[in-house]
């Protein structure tokens, strides 16, 4: 047997530079490649307008809520009693017309509530026609 006295045995080396490359290669692909789609964004159209006065207004009834949460149909003050009475209220205030345009005039410290209480109402009286009143600052 011949054994190598007084040499060192060399321990093999692991080459990190080409692992590096290959993973460096991989990131830029996909990194090029990765399509960055957003579920949690919500779709929505913003409203337009014109500042062109409309000159025929359709039947309408006007609803105002104050801060305090009080109601009035088309300047009468009345109580919400409930959801139901309150559309009642509506279709005799709609008189003889099928699908008024319901105008909501709400004041700015109104709760978010008050206002979905005459939208639910609106719609159990069985009209589509909602719009919110606003006023331009000045």
């Amino acid at each position: 047997m011949k054994f190598r006295k007084g040499r060192h045995r060399e321990e093999p080396e692991i080459n990190f530079i080409p692992l590096i490359d290959v993973m460096l290669v991989i990131l830029i692909f996909l990194m090029a490649t990765t399509t960055y789609s957003r579920f949690a964004e919500l779709k929505i159209n913003l409203p337009t307008a014109d500042a062109e006065k409309v000159v025929e207004m359709p039947q309408s009834i006007q609803i105002a809520i104050s801060a305090a949460g009080q109601y009035s149909i088309n300047n009468q003050v009345t109580t919400f009693g409930s959801q139901e009475a309150f559309a009642a209220e509506l279709r005799r205030a709609a008189g003889g017309n099928n699908d008024p345009m319901v105008i909501i005039n709400a004041d700015s410290q109104a709760t978010h509530q008050t206002v979905v209480n005459v939208m639910e109402a609106a719609r159990l009286a069985g009209y589509s026609k909602l719009t919110f009143a606003t006023q331009t600052g000045k």
